[in-house]
């Protein structure tokens, strides 16, 4: 009986643990320009118009800049969060395909200093 009860938690417990890695880590943060998305820390999340859905343009010097929102080898896709490969095989997370990054500029949490950026950078809204 112990060993069902200890198998059972078990059971549970990995489906909990897969569960914690099946959604993108983003947060929604409020900023001076209302409530934007942001990864686990609390840094703002950008879309590129220069990128196409599942295709990121931002590359070298751009990436320098606009570092990319990397996705761990654990992540999975879900709902309106997907996972794109970079030129360099690296896997990056997208909302609705779109690829996210960070601005070196922001350096706290609600920091949009790359918003507009020109005209060519946008704020992920939740």
């Amino acid at each position: 009986m112990k060993t069902l009860s200890f198998l059972a938690a078990l059971a549970a417990a990995s489906a909990f643990a897969t569960a914690a890695f099946a959604a993108a880590p983003v947060k929604t943060v409020e900023s001076a320009k209302g409530k934007v998305l942001a990864g686990e820390n609390g840094k703002t999340l950008y879309t590129f118009k220069n990128d196409k859905a599942g295709t990121s343009n931002c590359n070298g010097d751009c990436e320098k800049a606009w570092p990319p929102f990397m996705a761990d080898g654990k992540a999975k896709a879900e709902g309106a969060y997907s996972i794109i490969t970079r030129k360099d095989g690296m896997k990056q997370w997208a909302k609705d395909g779109m690829p996210l990054y960070f601005f070196v500029k922001d350096a706290k949490s609600g920091d949009v200093a790359g918003d507009g950026f020109k005209g060519l950078w946008n704020a992920a809204r939740p």
